[in-house]
């Protein structure tokens, strides 16, 4: 399309990426439309198809344009944007979108509870409301990057006479609050991206609610499918783990072995599949929502990922035991790819309960994709006061 391309060399024209300040650049992207084409005229989209964001990105990495910090900011880009464009009001649109998007706000994502397991609708974080305040009290768990983050989204029990999907709403945290209490959790790779966050007396503004008082549960679960494809995600042939194998394959002659091979190439189609279904996936956005297909996504990209990570051990088992820095990093990114085969093992363990356990992603695709029977709920319906726990 030939105006997208001159929005595009406009955009160079004016900023130079080789000069300009990255958070600069970002900000102008965002500014022309082109940080998220499909998104609304002012909102950093153009109200385009999402598939022309292609053509954008391809374009500006031709000319060595930044791109997104999505390491640092997975959840604001990958998850709390959408939902701020299907949820949010203008006035919190028009605050919040540019800042993230420029990652001059890092965002994180206070969903999981210690005595909630993986049922996200059993969290017990009280909100109460206050006049157009809501003070919060209570524990959240594996929060990735929060020690980095000004911003969460978080999800709170505002009324506990309801059944426990009926009584959350969802809401926007300042973190630089002085009821927010960030602690580290070390992980087995020796790295401490995920915490435990401690909420007393946090005072969120009513103008920071995200939907309708008691509409936390539908709003999350756009989140919850935006962050399964988000973790899923994968444009490229032999991106992630695999293309990491594969290029271990073509430069040691030495791990070729006909078992191996055999191997290799199983993981190698089941990825290309896995891919080439994720992009099918996300065309369906194009149309709506995400759905529960996304959970099929992000199971199966966590069983790939350590089946993979476990057959490059075997590979090179040698290289599997130089993991030799265990002092606790406080990591400004998630990464799943980086220091060492012995280190990408150890982290894909992770992948199956981070952003939804495997059982999880089970029942969803079971019940919602299939159709089949749904699982015993002794709590259906009951009032949250009512469960025992």
């Amino acid at each position: 399309m030939p105006e997208l391309k001159t929005k595009v060399r406009d955009l160079l024209d004016a900023h130079d990426p080789a000069t300009t300040d990255p958070a600069e650049f970002l900000g102008a992207r965002f500014d022309a439309g082109l940080a998220w084409v499909h998104f609304p005229e002012g909102l950093g989209g153009l109200g385009l198809s999402r598939g022309r964001q292609e053509e954008v990105d391809r374009l500006l990495a031709e000319a060595g344009a930044p791109e997104p910090d999505v390491g640092r900011n997975s959840i604001g880009l990958g998850m709390a944007a959408p939902t701020l464009i299907a949820f949010g009001t203008p006035e919190q649109q028009e605050r919040y979108l540019r800042p993230l998007y420029t990652s001059e706000e890092i965002w994180c994502q206070l969903f999981s509870e210690p005595g909630a397991g993986s049922d996200l609708a059993a969290i017990a974080t009280r909100a109460v409301q206050e006049g157009d305040t809501w003070v919060v009290d209570g524990q959240k768990v594996w929060t990735s990057g929060a020690h980095n983050a000004q911003r969460a989204i978080l999800v709170a029990r505002t009324d506990t006479s309801v059944a426990k999907h009926a009584g959350l709403t969802y809401f926007v945290v300042d973190m630089s609050d002085p009821g927010v209490d960030v602690r580290p959790l070390r992980q087995v790779t020796g790295e401490a991206e995920f915490n435990e966050v401690f909420l007393t007396g946090v005072r969120v503004p009513d103008a920071d609610r995200i939907g309708e008082v008691g509409q936390g549960w539908k709003v999350a679960t756009t989140t919850l499918n935006n962050e399964r494809v988000a973790i899923s995600a994968g444009n490229d042939r032999e991106a992630g783990q695999i293309g990491l194998v594969a290029q271990q394959w073509r430069d040691d002659p030495s791990v070729r072995t006909p078992g191996a091979q055999a191997e290799l190439l199983a993981w190698w189609v089941e990825c290309e599949v896995t891919r080439i279904a994720g992009e099918r996936l996300r065309q369906q956005l194009e149309s709506g929502q995400p759905g529960p297909e996304s959970s099929a996504m992000k199971l199966a990209f966590a069983r790939q990922a350590q089946q993979i990570t476990g057959f490059a051990l075997e590979l090179d088992p040698a290289k599997g035991l130089l993991y030799d820095d265990w002092t606790m990093v406080r990591s400004a990114s998630a990464s799943f790819l980086g220091r060492g085969p012995g280190f990408r093992y150890l982290r894909a363990k992770g992948n199956s309960i981070e952003g939804g356990t495997s059982e999880i992603m089970r029942n969803v695709v079971a019940e919602r994709v299939l159709g089949l029977p749904p699982d015993h709920r002794p709590d259906k319906g009951i009032p949250f006061k009512d469960v025992p726990r």
